[in-house]
């Protein structure tokens, strides 16, 4: 349940602002009443945090998370109380032909933030973003918090090792920092189209076959992006007076299903529910089944999904018939 009382006025720096997550949560963080500040590398006019007007309610600072004078600036100007840390390159085919900029990004960028928190020493609470790729390949699912981080990837890796760095800033300097893994996320304001959601999205308001990069049988969870900005405002209000410091917790539907099986159902909820999808099978570097199990958020922040896959598909749907139209 949000706490609207402990958000009221609260100092909360996103970065990330304007991505898919950090779209929807500055958005609420704003009608939360919260005093934010974004961190905007790019401006993208298609980007939910752009088309919803969120950025003219915020505070914004152009720039990158991997600058360290302005990350610095940042907290202490701002003087920053609560910082969720969302900010990577996160598609996967671009860190495997360019893994220096994903390692730069996705690990100095965080190690620079949690030094910058440190420096600043007093920020209440810090969310980090890892992903359910720190885990890697394990032949035992789903995986739970306490299973090996063993990315094998450049993508992965990198999460594997921003995850560690931020563990590390919780147990040696005590900074109260949580750890966020979730599924597969989806929702209005994902621009890759080479991501299965979007792309097919995109192809069934087109009227125009569905492209699927592997052959259909990856099994992943997906979970709706409203659904993790519930999740990351709940850990954030947990973590009060230093509880869960050095925390990870899984969020994710606990519902896997193949790659196919999610194109099908987009379809199935499209205007042209007849399309039949293109096998490419060509997809590399990735992982065959990955997915979570959330019941340690269920148990410890009372969390859980609000929005069916089909709830949450229909609503995505409605975001990008507009963008398409």
């Amino acid at each position: 349940m949000i706490d609207r009382g402990f958000w009221r006025d609260r100092r909360v720096l996103v970065t990330g602002c304007t991505g898919v997550l950090g779209s929807w949560l500055t958005a609420k963080l704003a009608a939360l009443g919260a005093d934010v500040v974004g961190l905007v590398r790019d401006w993208v006019p298609q980007s939910h945090a752009v088309r919803s007007g969120t950025l003219d309610r915020i505070k914004v600072v152009r720039g990158s998370v991997i600058d360290e004078d302005i990350v610095n600036r940042i907290f202490a100007e701002y003087e920053i109380q609560t910082c969720f840390h969302l900010a990577a390159l996160t598609v996967v085919g671009v860190a495997n032909r360019a893994p220096v900029p994903t390692f730069d990004t996705n690990i100095r960028g965080t190690w620079l933030l949690l030094e910058a928190a440190r420096q600043w020493g007093r920020a209440e609470q810090m969310v980090v973003a890892s992903s359910d790729k720190a885990y890697g390949s394990h032949e035992k699912l789903p995986y739970t918090e306490d299973a090996p981080l063993q990315g094998r990837h450049p993508y992965d890796v990198s999460k594997s090792c921003a995850d560690l760095i931020t563990q590390a800033y919780a147990h040696t300097y005590n900074l109260p920092v949580a750890v966020t893994r979730c599924a597969n996320m989806y929702g209005g304001g994902d621009l890759n189209w080479n991501r299965i959601v979007p792309g097919t999205i995109r192809s069934a308001l087109l009227n125009e076959r569905p492209i699927v990069r592997s052959d259909g049988t990856m099994k992943r969870d997906y979970i709706y992006v409203k659904d993790i900005v519930t999740a990351y405002l709940s850990l954030a209000q947990a973590m009060r007076d230093g509880a869960h410091t050095g925390a990870t917790f899984n969020f994710g539907m606990d519902a896997p299903i193949t790659v196919i099986e999610m194109v099908n159902k987009i379809v199935g909820l499209s205007d042209h529910p007849d399309l039949q999808p293109i096998i490419q099978n060509i997809a590399a570097n990735e992982i065959q089944d990955q997915y979570l199990s959330s019941e340690k958020a269920h148990k410890i922040l009372g969390w859980k999904p609000e929005h069916t896959l089909e709830e949450g598909l229909r609503e995505t749907m409605a975001w990008y018939r507009e963008i398409v139209k």
